[in-house]
């Protein structure tokens, strides 16, 4: 008993672990204004589950008020749209990696000055999965259902590292071709402003040689009047 009670323990702790180093899901209350569109977004690597419930809060029963969902990928995908609903759900498997956004708006007057009450439970990952589906199709309990659900963590984990990774290789890639493209500008533009300074000098010298060559004209023009005089 100890040590099935030490096993316990020890997935506990490895699953709350792995709990704060991968994000799995969050409920949401917040108030839509009636004249304005909330939304709620989150960075997903690529193929993994995304589970949302969401409801309208009532609090007059005599009138339910109804809201406008919509629901993006990274590249602007439609991936749920529902208009005239007081609660409903989404179901899907990320198919690129970026920031997926679910955006509520409320449906009606746009000029009255009220505000609807919503509830959003939003999971990602491992959370979206349905344990008491798997624990009566495995017959798995206790421990082994922990572990189970530890095992699909630490997979997770893996792929979140991963997925971070590859962020941070495309970031500096792109911080690096940002670079080279700044030092090309930086002697285009050097070199452009040397050749528009030697351009003036050689302007304003070859201005300076016909403006003398005038004056001598000149002075040569006036000593032979004073002559003939």
């Amino acid at each position: 008993m100890p040590t099935r009670t030490s096993a316990t323990a020890l997935a506990a702790a490895l699953l709350l672990t792995a709990c704060l180093v991968v994000p799995t899901g969050e409920a949401i209350w917040m108030k839509l204004p009636s004249s304005d569109t909330k939304c709620v977004s989150e960075e997903i690597q690529n193929n993994v589950v995304v589970l949302g419930d969401y409801g309208v809060i009532s609090h007059d029963h005599n009138h339910s008020s109804t809201i406008s969902v919509k629901v993006t990928s990274p590249y602007g995908n439609n991936l749920h749209h529902r208009e005239n609903a007081t609660d409903g759900q989404f179901a899907f498997t990320t198919q690129e990696s970026g920031t997926y956004q679910a955006c509520f708006s409320v449906d009606g007057n746009k000029h009255e000055d009220s505000s609807v009450s919503l509830n959003l439970d939003w999971k990602i990952g491992v959370a979206a999965q349905d344990w008491d589906s798997v624990a009566s199709k495995k017959r798995e309990e206790g421990v082994e259902l922990e572990l189970r659900k530890l095992e699909q963590l630490v997979m997770a984990v893996i792929l979140y590292q991963r997925f971070l990774k590859a962020r941070e290789v495309e970031r500096r890639n792109l911080s690096e071709r940002t670079n080279s493209r700044v030092t090309r500008y930086s002697m285009m533009s050097l070199g452009l402003c040397i050749g528009v300074s030697c351009l003036q000098l050689w302007h304003l010298k070859r201005f300076f040689r016909k403006k003398r060559l005038f004056e001598l004209l000149n002075s040569d023009h006036l000593c032979r009047q004073k002559k003939g005089k």
